[in-house]
């Protein structure tokens, strides 16, 4: 069997890990069965481009840093709904949930397991949406289901949660792992409902999955799953070709053609948005003549051309189309390439001869590095002396996501509504902007 190399992000290929998901890749010459046919059974490796959290615990997910993390730990954790390929949300512990105003109805299924082989009740839902609200916890859901004014266990299958105002987009935030009551090592040892169990964590390293029999929903095929963290794309593309690593993801269309032709690729939209972001609290970038200079100076075009032969689109913002009321469609081409109206912006904030500007980009992701590159040829025809300098993930997180210690960066954010309003908030709240 083929091995394959993912180009989608690695958490849409995630939703394929369970049977049930009702995607299956293309098929080969005249029909042939595709090379990535579900087979029952086995294990895999598959090739991560960040090392995971220190803590695995769901509840303590901060704003940045977590996107791998999320990936792998998407088949550990389930919440009272979850989302599907499509971007919808159905019911997962959850059978089914009715929306009354302001109040949320929950009916939680029948025989659903955690992974400790304990089942799961309403006090586990209480508890752990409670958790996820505490201000004390360092998470991504805080700010999101400050909101709740009250979650109740009306009967042994019913949780009620009350929200202080009407939100269509609370429903999403309940995605929210539910996890068992008063078990005090999440970060260590996982436990969730998911269709693959927690083995074991190596940090810098690899993470191992197993197949999760008493799962409650669509078995998974695989016996074994194995994420391997690599620190390079170039260590992953020798890996892979060395039969080490079977699927990867994060690849531009020149990587691909570094690999053997063991291996077939697999390309579709990305809910992913990549951005130059800017600090506007440094000199000269307080100035938003020379914001604007810059985003006059940035060729979008030929960036999706070098980047994803042509592919993708611009979207004048860090939030993704499918954010639909977030989303401001006329900021699309707001600021055409233009490098003559970047000069004379540059000379109305007097830098006729330019500036120097350090563009920070965390290394793992080749995109991102790729784009940074691009960016600085463009940025030099209009006199800005840009230079890349590539740091470790942990390091972005510290020190440019949290301490704002940066001058501009490039980096993803993911079309969740939760992570868009989390990151973006984040940033610009003292001293990002977007280019």
């Amino acid at each position: 069997m083929k091995r394959g190399v993912i180009t989608l992000l690695l958490l849409a290929f995630m939703f394929t890990l369970s049977s049930c998901s009702g995607n299956r890749p293309p098929s080969g010459p005249d029909n042939s069965p595709s090379p990535a046919e579900p087979v029952k059974g086995g294990e895999i490796v598959v090739g991560i481009a960040q090392s995971l959290d220190s803590s695995l615990d769901p509840h303590q997910m901060i704003a940045a840093g977590t996107a791998g993390t999320r990936e792998v730990l998407f088949n550990v954790f389930e919440g009272l709904v979850r989302p599907t390929t499509d971007g919808e949300l159905i019911p997962a512990v959850a059978e089914s949930y009715a929306i009354d105003g302001t109040r949320y109805t929950f009916t939680l299924r029948d025989g659903v397991r955690f992974h400790n082989g304990d089942l799961v009740t309403v006090e586990d839902v209480v508890y752990s949406i409670k958790r996820s609200a505490d201000e004390s916890n360092p998470s991504t859901f805080v700010s999101a289901l400050s909101v709740v004014t009250g979650v109740e266990a009306v009967d042994n299958r019913t949780v009620v949660i009350e929200i202080a105002e009407p939100d269509n987009e609370f429903i999403a935030h309940l995605t929210v792992a539910v996890i068992p009551e008063g078990y005090e090592n999440q970060s260590l040892n996982p436990v969730g409902t998911g269709p693959f169990r927690f083995v074991s964590f190596s940090p810098q390293e690899n993470m191992i999955l197993e197949r999760f029999d008493e799962y409650w929903g669509c078995p998974a095929e695989l016996d074994r799953v194995t994420f391997h963290v690599y620190d390079s794309i170039d260590t992953a593309i020798l890996a892979m070709n060395a039969g080490m690593i079977d699927i990867a993801s994060h690849f531009s269309v020149d990587q691909i053609r570094q690999l053997s032709d063991d291996f077939y690729s697999l390309e579709g939209s990305m809910n992913l948005v990549q951005a130059l972001f800017l600090n506007n609290a440094v000199p000269p970038l307080d100035d938003v003549r020379v914001r604007q200079a810059l985003n006059y100076a940035v060729n979008l075009q030929e960036i999706m051309d070098i980047l994803a032969d042509g592919n993708g689109f611009p979207v004048g913002s860090g939030l993704h189309p499918a954010l639909s009321r977030c989303f401001n469609a006329d900021l699309i081409g707001y600021y055409p390439y233009d490098p003559e109206r970047a000069k004379e912006l540059l000379a109305q904030a007097g830098l006729e001869d330019g500036f120097d500007l350090q563009i920070i980009v965390p290394a793992v992701y080749t995109p991102h590095v790729i784009t940074a590159e691009i960016i600085v040829e463009q940025l030099r025809s209009v006199g800005i002396r840009a230079k890349i300098f590539q740091v470790e993930w942990t390091y972005w997180v510290s020190e440019v996501n949290r301490g704002r210690n940066f001058e501009a960066t490039v980096v993803g954010l993911a079309a969740s509504n939760l992570t868009a309003r989390t990151m973006l908030n984040g940033m610009r709240a003292k001293t990002g902007r977007i280019l």
